[in-house]
């Protein structure tokens, strides 16, 4: 189970933490949650939604700890050699405004809109591993990708 969904799980926990040791601990917590509860698994049910929806309580409770003892991380920059230093300055404003633009999304539109344009799921699973209405899945998203399109506009227009 664990190296099936291993990264997949790392890139949802990811989308609610933003820090790669964090999303590690949190799909070991997962990970090990789903393996004590398997028998609330019900067999009839996909088991890949069940088990991001435990991804996803176990980040939540990660960020939660964190609250408690925050700490500024040290910047670890190491630009590519195959790319100018004008790119990487292009890519990383870049990175900081998409940052910027989907931190000021509630996290529900966040999650769905990652879920389903970053990893492929469907509004239904997506659906399920949150516990909504397949239409305001749908609804999130279209409102979250409308959000970021004005948000963005004017530094898209800059970088032509």
């Amino acid at each position: 189970m664990a190296r099936r969904y291993a990264a997949e799980a790392r890139r949802v926990a990811r989308v609610v933490l933003h820090d790669d040791a964090d999303a590690d601990d949190a799909v070991q917590d997962a990970f090990l949650s789903a393996w004590r509860n398997i028998a609330r698994y019900d067999p009839a049910r996909p088991f890949r939604p069940w088990l991001m929806r435990i991804v996803l309580n176990a980040a939540r409770n990660v960020r939660r700890r964190e609250r408690v003892r925050r700490a500024e991380p040290i910047a670890e920059a190491q630009p590519s050699p195959a790319a100018s230093p004008e790119q990487e300055t292009a890519r990383a404003l870049l990175r900081e405004r998409l940052a910027a633009a989907m931190a000021l999304l509630p996290e529900r539109a966040r999650l769905a809109l990652m879920l389903f344009d970053a990893e492929g799921y469907t509004s239904g699973e997506i659906a399920e591993m949150l516990g909504r209405p397949e239409g305001t899945i749908r609804s999130d998203v279209f409102h979250a990708r409308r959000v970021l399109r004005a948000r963005l506009a004017p530094h898209l227009e800059d970088a032509s």
